[in-house]
């Protein structure tokens, strides 16, 4: 059974960072892909980042771009999203999720993820 646990959130001012880590166990990840995800309050789940986890290849959202760098360390099973230049509008629930890589996968959809973690606050003040 697949487990992801993130921790690493906080309080932050403006300009400065944080980095999440998300703890993959349960099965060999070598053919998936891991998200991260973020939810503000009263908004969708949005997409964050992800990265093939055998390829390393990353994809962002526009937003984050030049500000978060997701990545992996493959002996430690865990995903990482370091995050600088924070700004108040990056407040929000952060979610580390998994899938299986299949030729279609649109890695953006949050409803491509089949496994989540319980979410670590983020909050950034002015």
């Amino acid at each position: 059974q697949v487990q992801l646990v993130e921790s690493g959130g906080g309080l932050v001012q403006a300009g400065g960072s944080l980095r999440l880590s998300c703890v993959a166990s349960g099965r060999t990840f070598s053919n998936y892909a891991m998200g991260w995800f973020r939810q503000a309050p009263g908004k969708e789940r949005e997409f964050v980042a992800a990265i093939r986890w055998s390829s390393d290849r990353t994809y962002y959202t526009d937003s984050v771009k030049g500000r978060f760098t997701i990545s992996r360390d493959y002996g430690k099973n865990t995903v990482y999203l370091q995050m600088n230049s924070l700004k108040p509008e990056d407040t929000a629930v952060y979610y580390c999720a998994a899938t299986p890589l299949i030729p279609t996968r649109i890695l953006s959809d949050k409803n491509e993820y089949v496994n989540w973690g319980q979410g670590t606050q983020v909050t950034v003040s002015s």
